[in-house]
């Protein structure tokens, strides 16, 4: 009897159906799971475009809050300067052991007395050159401190005035001429028995500003300690302390 035609000899009359069969579905197989992988990287791919679309998204609206605020800034310094300034009298704290007609320091209100200076705590933000022209309109400068009990009180203050950590306050210290030499805005040398620089303190680090950090903030939220200066950017927005000198009146009602 002659075999059926296409078997090879001893090969099953289904063999060769059940080999087709496994190819067939082996390629089905090889099919989907390169479909899978396509999908699989589509969908990285997607997400990779909304991480960058997200992050441009929040760099473009911070970029929009700096400009609003700097906006904010100029539009405020140009109506103080057209507008008319109008002083309030200084007073002096009315004591009643005082004796009408006995002389009396005073300040400014807004202004904090001690030690014989007016100290002007800043709630807006500037950087550390704006901060200075703002102190200067108001005839004085950023604070120079001299001493370890101008520090304290300096240090106490502002600490009840910090909304977070990173709410510190201009001083008037800066290397910005010679990297290295801190001066205070009337040139003179920063004592460094009068230093107060926390630890590691100044770092000058640069990732944030090429120029690195040549300018000299105050504060902390939590602890007391008199170690409490930080340098910074000069370009960064931060509340200020302007100083000035008391002036001298006489107490009547008030002091005049």
């Amino acid at each position: 009897m002659s075999r059926p035609q296409g078997y090879t000899e001893g090969e099953a009359p289904g063999s060769q159906q059940t080999k087709s069969t496994r190819r067939s579905k082996v390629t089905s197989e090889r099919v989907a799971l390169l479909v899978l992988c396509a999908l699989m990287a589509a969908a990285v791919i997607v997400i990779y475009r909304l991480s960058l679309d997200h992050f441009q998204t929040k760099k473009n609206l911070q970029t929009l809050r700096d400009e609003n605020e700097a906006l904010k800034r100029n539009l405020t310094e140009r109506l103080s300067e057209t507008k008319p300034h109008t002083t309030v009298p200084p007073v002096c704290p009315r004591h009643p052991e005082v004796k009408i007609n006995d002389s009396c320091l005073k300040c400014e209100t807004g202004w904090e007395q001690h030690g014989g200076q007016c100290y002007y705590f800043s709630t807006r933000r500037s950087s550390w050159k704006e901060s200075r022209s703002f102190c200067k309109r108001r005839g004085g400068d950023l604070v120079k401190i001299d001493s370890r009990e101008e520090q304290s009180f300096l240090e106490k203050t502002v600490r009840k005035k910090m909304d977070h950590d990173e709410d510190l306050f201009w001083i008037g210290l800066t290397d910005s001429k010679t990297e290295g030499e801190w001066l205070w805005v009337d040139d003179s040398p920063l004592n460094t028995s009068l230093s107060f620089w926390m630890t590691w303190e100044p770092d000058n680090w640069t990732v944030e500003d090429p120029d690195g950090e040549n300018c000299a903030r105050i504060g902390a939220i939590r602890d007391y300690d008199l170690i409490r200066w930080y340098d910074r950017s000069c370009k960064v927005n931060q509340k200020y302390i302007c100083e000035k000198e008391a002036e001298t009146g006489e107490y009547m009602v008030s002091c005049v």
